[in-house]
């Protein structure tokens, strides 16, 4: 039946939305969602309206404060927004930037030369998403306020005030109805704070949390090469100070900060006009480019490598290398309002020069160091080589990434990855619990066999010849490292499932530890789960009950009325049936699954180095400082 007439679609039915409507209708196509991180992105895109003042040379403070009810507040000393009719028009500059999208001064060289806020809608945006905000302007020896709801105006600007100070103030509180929770998280503020405070030395950046009483101030001096430090301040390192790039190229402003460490993972972060973009861009590549280029040039010459060596590749280059590089330019060609890749093509020569050029420099007047690095280099070289040969060995028995699956591993019948789930499972035991539960349309198995190589402390050839590594890359057919290619990936949804006990938890963490270093790309499309199996199961009567923790077996015991309770606590989950383990851990309508994500790849980085790597102070300290914690967590 045609159902046309029903639906008649006509000219009416075509919505024109003012701005503020539009925002608050689709939030998720400016903040990128209304969960926790778009809430943190609205404080963001205020504190980088400051920023912007401190890249023009105009704002030397910034200070930040989160209220008791949630609200917040950012204060700069910059020149403070205008606050006087733009010319040609009926409304006020502040009133614009407040209440129009793509409205400001981002979008001409004379005011900023460089800017974070691109698109000029960041202010707009969080005004649109807030239930109330106030901006204060210091200006032109007076005071000025203004006030909005929902993005509304509710009046025009008013003089409340003389001043002699200059300075931007607004505060303002999320929409309870947009977001799902309004409460920030100071930590992972202070994250992306301590950043911005490193890439704009000399800037002082203040948090203060009225909830707990606690204020923090970062300021750098020493910038991006400060960055670096903190970065390796628990590992060794092959030189003692950071190498330092600071160049400007066609107004744009080019800073590098490098120091080697004796790990066998790259550690390299991308800015531009002070945005992290944690997908790299031309700035990344220009700067791979150049460390290549020099260090194989001074190895020639300086006859550290023979005539019949091979180069070095980009991959020996980088290995245990921390580095920060920073580039501010006039027009950034960010990908989207997240801008977390950086696309002008021009970048890549002028970080490649600019590079260039100083690290040469630094490697004649620093011989000793030199020497150091390059060492470091052949090591890597050495032991990329060293892995070949494992991989070309495995090759002749079973392939790294053979296209013969492992023998342990039980498929399902499925063949589309979008539909296809992979369970990491510890032990024999549980993986035939868990082979014999499953749904074998669409549900694979893989056993492991103990604990996995800790690959936080293993080169490259340890984990090729390592046979439970071997078998979850062969199973995945997406290779490693720089040849992940998600598009061979045969499951897009690989479950990390494991006894709920320590050594269970400890398995997860080396597991963790292997995708973060080697497979970062399955995190960051979102594929990598892991399972939540019971602790518990109460039966009481004909009820059942399946707890989580020991604080929810405690809940339940005292809601039942029954004194004829029986108590089952799982040590692992070969002691369920596969019964038991279908309905608790893997049917997909009754499971929890939690999603691995990295919030924050630097702390990420640092934990996992911490955690994992060979210095045992931080680890101890890590322990002792969070002891009590340990003795209160339900496991």
């Amino acid at each position: 039946m045609n159902n046309h007439a029903a639906h008649e679609y006509t000219a009416k039915d075509i919505q024109i939305l003012d701005e503020i409507k539009a925002v608050r209708l689709r939030p998720g196509m400016y903040i990128g969602g209304t969960d926790r991180y778009g809430l943190h992105q609205c404080l963001y895109e205020i504190v980088y309206n400051s920023i912007d003042e401190a890249m023009a040379g105009c704002c030397d403070r910034i200070d930040i404060t989160i209220h008791e009810d949630n609200s917040v507040t950012v204060t700069d000393n910059g020149r403070g927004i205008p606050t006087e009719t733009i010319p040609g028009e009926s409304i006020t500059a502040l009133q614009a930037v407040m209440t129009r999208l793509h409205a400001g001064a981002k979008f001409s060289e004379h005011v900023y030369g460089v800017s974070s806020g691109l698109h000029g809608v960041g202010a707009s945006v969080v005004n649109a998403l807030s239930s109330w905000l106030n901006v204060e302007i210091k200006r032109q020896g007076k005071i000025h306020r203004q006030e909005y709801e929902r993005g509304i105006p509710k009046g025009d600007v008013e003089i409340t005030g003389d001043s002699q100070d200059t300075g931007t103030s607004i505060t303002f509180l999320a929409d309870e109805k947009i977001f799902e929770d309004i409460e920030y998280d100071s930590d992972m503020a202070c994250q992306r704070l301590r950043e911005l405070a490193y890439l704009n030395k000399g800037v002082g950046i203040a948090l203060k949390d009225e909830r707990n009483n606690q204020e923090r101030t970062f300021y750098f001096d020493g910038g991006i090469a400060s960055f670096v430090r903190r970065l390796n301040r628990n590992r060794g390192v092959v030189h003692p100070y950071p190498i330092y790039v600071s160049a400007m190229i066609n107004s744009t402003i080019i800073e590098a900060a490098m120091q080697y460490n004796d790990s066998f993972t790259e550690s390299t972060i991308s800015f531009a006009n002070c945005v992290n973009t944690r997908d790299g861009g031309s700035h990344l590549t220009g700067f791979r480019s150049a460390l290549t280029r020099v260090f194989n040039d001074y190895a020639r010459n300086a006859k550290l490598l023979k005539d019949t060596d091979p180069n070095l590749t980009g991959e020996d280059v980088r290995e245990g290398a921390v580095a920060i590089i920073s580039v501010k330019l006039p027009q950034p060609q960010f990908e989207g309002q997240t801008k977390a890749r950086l696309g002008n093509p021009e970048v890549k020569s002028q970080v490649e020069s600019a590079v260039a050029n100083s690290l040469a420099l630094y490697l004649e007047q620093h011989p000793s160091e030199a020497r150091a690095i390059i060492e470091k280099c052949l090591t890597a070289a050495k032991a990329r080589e060293a892995a070949r040969k494992a991989r070309d060995l495995v090759l002749k028995r079973n392939s790294f990434e053979a296209s013969t699956l492992p023998g342990k591993l039980a498929d399902c019948s499925e063949k589309e990855p979008a539909q296809c789930e992979l369970y990491l499972v510890e032990g024999p035991s549980a993986g035939g619990s868990a082979k014999q539960g499953r749904d074998r349309a669409f549900q694979a198995i893989l056993p492991l066999r103990g604990k996995i190589l800790n690959v936080e402390k293993a080169a490259k050839e340890k984990i090729i010849a390592h046979e439970e590594l071997r078998a979850i890359v062969t199973a995945l057919k997406a290779s490693t490292d720089d040849q992940f290619d998600s598009s061979k990936l045969r499951y897009h949804k690989v479950i990390i499932m494991t006894d709920a006990d320590v050594d269970g938890s400890h398995i997860r963490t080396l597991l963790l530890t292997f995708f973060f270093r080697h497979m970062m790309e399955l995190i960051n499309q979102g594929y990598l789960y892991i399972a939540q199996p019971p602790l518990y199961r109460i039966k009481s009567g004909k009820q059942e009950f399946w707890l989580y923790s020991d604080r929810e077996k405690e809940q339940k015991l005292r809601s039942l009325k029954s004194d004829k309770v029986d108590i089952q606590r799982y040590k692992g989950l070969g002691e369920m049936s596969p019964e038991q383990l279908w309905a608790t851990t893997m049917n997909p309508a009754n499971r929890t699954l939690l999603q691995v994500q990295v919030e924050d790849a630097i702390a990420a980085d640092q934990t996992f180095r911490m955690l994992m790597g060979d210095e045992v102070l931080p680890r101890k300290r890590f322990i002792q400082a969070h002891a009590q914690s340990v003795r209160n967590l339900d496991i």
